[in-house]
């Protein structure tokens, strides 16, 4: 079996992407802790103040490494990127899962069961992604090295 490179788009795509990816991140941080804040979501409980510190983690993980992707974003360091974001972002949901956050009980439709599903998906694709983003990294080094 031989180890094929995928082709990847060209760097003024991916460079737009990345720039895009720091806006809404930016965004989100300021959403969340600024103007109009987690609080003002009327289904978020006050445990939010349990998680919001690893919610904000995962935003800033991710602005960060989009910004460096910005400058330079070699297959091995994207690779290494993607395995760190996925990690603050499944311990993030991990955190939102365990403490729940979250009173939908003026609903007369069951969206505890909604936020559970979409939280299992979640958890279960980053567990997938950080599988997928240590390979990736692998053959990268691997490709790079041979």
């Amino acid at each position: 079996m031989t180890l094929t490179a995928t082709k990847r788009q060209p760097l003024a795509v991916r460079r737009t992407g990345y720039l895009v990816s720091v806006l809404v991140n930016a965004v989100l941080l300021y959403a969340a802790n600024v103007w109009p804040g987690w609080d003002a979501v009327p289904f978020l409980t006050s445990d939010m103040t349990l998680v919001i510190g690893l919610v904000n983690a995962s935003i800033i993980v991710n602005l960060v490494a989009n910004l460096v992707y910005l400058v330079r974003d070699p297959r091995w360091l994207r690779a290494l990127g993607d395995l760190l974001t996925v990690s603050v972002g499944l311990a993030a949901m991990a955190a939102m899962w365990q403490v729940f956050p979250f009173d939908f009980s003026g609903s007369s439709f069951d969206w505890t069961l909604v936020a559970r599903i979409l939280l299992g998906v979640g958890i279960g694709g980053s567990i997938i992604g950080i599988v997928v983003a240590i390979v990736a990294f692998v053959r990268a080094v691997a490709t790079r090295s041979g």
